[in-house]
């Protein structure tokens, strides 16, 4: 193996992965890979920690995910915002603006780029709230555990294979909770289509799709937005980045990890037309952007297919470059109906047509999710993507509360952060296969869902709005 292709599966992970041979068109040599445990040494799928009657919160990053998770927060009775860290003075100084007209009184961490750690050593403190640039989240995550804390972190929660095994292994070894802020396994459709397939309503699920088509060209580019231009940086990696959002909701629906689980995947990215050209021309008047000089980008488009051990097939693509319409096409397709949402909004269909407004109508209401008919048009009101982002804090809050098993657990975390590395790999070897890590050691097959549609539970108090 040649210097060049060693150093890229250490850059992407894949070296740790422990992953077969059979779809590695080069192979890797068996003293590279990083032994992973023969078995699992405890399954936090389904777990349920202890309860906790008032979540004490810290909260890592208070950029714009950060600051709308205080906005949010603040909402919910049963919680207290015992810390806050930031780099940055300046937003410090704004997540005290969120907060100074109520009860919650932190501790404030920010001017050191360590001062993280300090928050997390806190006896005082059950969960750790990371919304932070990427390569920031698992040092963060594994951290937080080893101190004791649940961990919920923005998406993704890793970006290298290796990375998702450390994450794994430290939850099952210290019994802690770490979530993946998957905020769009949370969307009114989303839910909506989950409780179908739940009862049936699809019959056999066949295939799935989901995307992230965001057109966020410029901001890429936008220092004022983005210091350091860390995603910018990101979009250097070539392969499906930012896989979360159209996959959480389909592997949900699936029972990825809880009945089937990925077995490999395939993925082609398109050559980049806008980044490296868009770079260059910055760089003609702004010295900032010489270091992007020369640098290849990833291909506007990335589309990747994954096959599941029970057969089915997902779809993902990826472009937050081109200009397009915003899309996270969100389809479910079983061998009775089929269900998709953008370009146009919700839609189901029994044949070649969609089934009409009042038909539709009539089946939302017949499959409307206990979730979204007990805190639905509150999280409206709260907002956050619609009410999703309310919708997953309230659900978070409450179960650590009640000591439910989280809706989303580390499995999830790692293997659909995960895509993103593999995907990589593939797009740097002709599209070839790689198998899919089973970062549940095999438990997927016994694992029972965990269905946030039927969620009756729920005594976390919400607060007149």
């Amino acid at each position: 193996m040649n210097t060049k292709r060693r150093d890229f599966l250490k850059l992407t992970g894949l070296a740790g992965a422990g992953l077969s041979t059979a779809h590695l068109s080069y192979g890797l040599p068996a003293e590279t890979q990083a032994p992973r445990p023969p078995r699992q040494t405890f399954n936090m799928c389904g777990y349920s920690a202890p309860r906790i009657d008032t979540v004490r919160i810290g909260y890592i990053g208070v950029g714009n995910r950060g600051t709308g998770a205080l906005k949010r927060i603040v909402y919910l009775d049963n919680v207290t915002v015992q810390a806050i860290c930031d780099v940055r003075p300046e937003r410090i100084d704004e997540a005290k603006k969120v907060l100074e007209k109520t009860a919650h009184k932190p501790t404030y961490y920010t001017g050191k780029t360590d001062s993280w750690k300090a928050l997390c050593d806190r006896k005082d403190i059950d969960l750790i709230y990371i919304c932070t640039p990427w390569n920031l989240h698992t040092p963060m995550a594994l951290y937080a555990m080893e101190q004791g804390k649940h961990v919920a972190c923005e998406i993704p929660i890793a970006t290298t294979v290796d990375d998702c095994w450390k994450l794994v292994e430290t939850s099952e070894r210290t019994k802690k909770h770490c979530m993946m802020l998957e905020n769009c396994c949370y969307d009114f459709f989303e839910l909506l289509t989950l409780n179908m397939a739940r009862q049936g309503f699809f019959g056999e699920l066949v295939h799935a799709e989901g995307a992230y088509i965001h057109d966020i060209f410029d901001s890429l580019f936008d220092k004022s937005k983005r210091h350091d231009l860390w995603r910018l940086k990101e979009n250097q990696r070539n392969g499906n980045l930012y896989p979360t959002h159209g996959l959480g909701p389909v592997a949900q629906v699936l029972d990825i990890n809880r009945g089937d689980q990925m077995d490999y995947l395939v993925a082609m990215s398109s050559n980049d037309f806008m980044l490296a050209k868009k770079a260059e021309e910055l760089a003609q008047t702004d010295d900032y952007f010489k270091q992007f000089k020369g640098k290849s980008f990833r291909g506007n488009m990335n589309t990747t297919t994954i096959r599941t051990k029970k057969g089915r097939t997902i779809m993902l693509q990826h472009d937050v470059s081109s200009h397009r319409p915003y899309s996270r096409i969100h389809i479910v397709s079983g061998t009775k109906a089929t269900a998709q949402k953008y370009p146009l909004p919700g839609r189901i269909s029994k044949g070649h047509e969609w089934m009409s407004e009042q038909e539709y109508q009539e089946l939302e209401k017949k499959y409307q999710p206990e979730i979204v008919k007990r805190v639905g048009e509150l999280a409206k009101q709260v907002g956050g993507h619609g009410g999703m982002d309310f919708l997953m804090d309230w659900r978070l809050i409450d179960c650590l509360r009640n000591g439910l098993p989280l809706d989303q657990d580390v499995y999830d975390a790692a293997l659909w952060s995960s895509i993103g590395p593999l995907s990589e790999w593939s797009v740097a070897h002709r599209s070839n296969s790689i198998d899919v890590p089973d970062f549940t050691n095999g438990s997927w097959k016994t694992n029972k869902p965990v269905d946030i549609s039927l969620a009756t539970g729920g005594t976390t108090r919400i607060k007149n709005l």
